[in-house]
């Protein structure tokens, strides 16, 4: 078979209909680093180590223009400089530390255990039922209302908050209208705004409280600001742990060896956490844009350039990755690149671990036998990896 190395990346439908892990192993071993064209075109990174140090290259290779491939060839990101994501420093390092306290163990600590209550609750609820949609019923519900819980968002409004979400970076149709995304991204923002003002007005003990009345530098962020920084949260943390839930089991029931180990505990949970988020790899990838002229894998970069870092290929990089196509739970070191890496790694990866950690113990707990009954949907993005459905039964 031929392996194309030559996909428009810029396609939502590219993987979905190739084979992302044949392509990316034929430019790892023949252009790990290379120009894609287009108006305008970008650097294509592949290698892990090339990545890595990408990552961590926060001075050379800036984040404030945006960090998506579609947003920067749209002429990049109306959030920089007052989101954390698309944010560099210093103003960077003082957001971080503000998000860093929704992150804190008194914070979390209560969140934590209300995943592992929500998590064996939805699994209990669907076991032995017959074939089910997995996504729907249970991965849908747990990031969501774990991120509102974490925000303190009301109940009746996290329905609404889930379907703009759903929209925001991906679709279920090859042929989605751009305007979709674009109108949920700003539907989400709109709703922060005015809960940011609520809030601000009447503070409680909650996330977004403490992001509305903290002071950051010199003053309180505007409310802009606020929401934009609560949008992020909530995209980040539903969005990953999500896909990451339902790759979880797909794979594990196509592995029937390693659902063994894992309910025999000859594989530990905290292990298959890792090697589920390498296999997954939920984000595709992220982009910079160069501050300066530099070197990457060999290649002259130009200060202007667009350069995309490709995690799926990182994370199943053969010189880091020992037969990276076979899914282990007991690999060990797992130095997978799905949180990123450097100043920008993810403030939410404690939480998004804790998610997976709930779910795997819950099917442990309550589930001998995984059957996919049907065809998963996939989700069109050049972005975001994973299936919106999943047909599966429990036994």
């Amino acid at each position: 078979m031929t392996i194309r190395t030559d996909l428009d990346l810029t396609d939502a439908a590219a993987f979905v209909r190739h084979d992302a892990h044949e392509f990316w192993r034929e430019v790892r071993m023949s252009r790990p680093v290379y120009w894609h064209d287009g108006n305008p075109g970008f650097w294509v990174v592949a290698r892990h180590a090339d990545v890595l140090a990408c990552y961590a290259d926060a001075a050379s290779l800036s984040s404030a223009r945006g960090t998506v491939l579609d947003v920067l060839l749209d002429g990049g990101d109306s959030a920089g400089g007052k989101m954390l994501a698309v944010t560099d420093r210093p103003r960077h390092r003082e957001l971080r530390n503000l998000m860093l306290r929704a992150f804190s163990p008194r914070v979390l600590g209560a969140v934590e255990s209300g995943v592992r209550a929500r998590a064996s609750r939805l699994v209990a609820r669907v076991a032995r039922r017959g074939t089910f949609d997995f996504a729907t019923e249970v991965a849908e519900h747990i990031p969501m209302n774990t991120i509102c819980d974490l925000l303190s968002i009301p109940e009746a409004d996290r329905e609404k908050l889930l379907r703009w979400n759903k929209l925001a970076l991906s679709s279920e149709d090859a042929e989605a209208d751009p305007l979709d995304s674009l109108e949920a991204r700003n539907e989400i923002v709109g709703y922060f705004m005015d809960l940011a003002r609520q809030r601000r007005r009447d503070p409680g003990d909650d996330v977004v409280s403490m992001i509305a009345t903290a002071r950051v530098g010199e003053g309180p962020l505007t409310l802009e600001e606020v929401a934009l920084n609560c949008y992020s949260l909530v995209l980040g943390g539903d969005e990953s742990s999500r896909v990451s839930a339902i790759c979880a089991v797909k794979t594990l029931a196509e592995h029937p060896e390693q659902w063994r180990a894992l309910r025999a505990g000859s594989a530990g949970i905290d292990g298959a956490v890792e090697e589920v988020l390498r296999w997954a790899t939920p984000a595709r990838h992220f982009a910079r844009t160069a501050t300066r002229d530099l070197e990457i894998g060999g290649r002259h970069v130009r200060a202007g350039d667009i350069v995309t870092l490709w995690n799926t290929s990182a994370n199943n990089d053969e010189e880091v990755f020992d037969r990276p196509r076979r899914f282990d739970l007991t690999r060990s070191p797992n130095k997978h690149l799905s949180f990123g890496h450097g100043p920008h790694f993810c403030v939410g990866a404690f939480l998004g671990r804790a998610e997976l950690r709930a779910l795997l113990a819950a099917l442990v707990e309550t589930v001998d036998e995984i059957e996919v009954c049907g065809p998963p949907t996939p989700i069109y993005s050049n972005f975001l990896n994973g299936y919106s459905s999943l047909p599966v039964a429990f036994r």
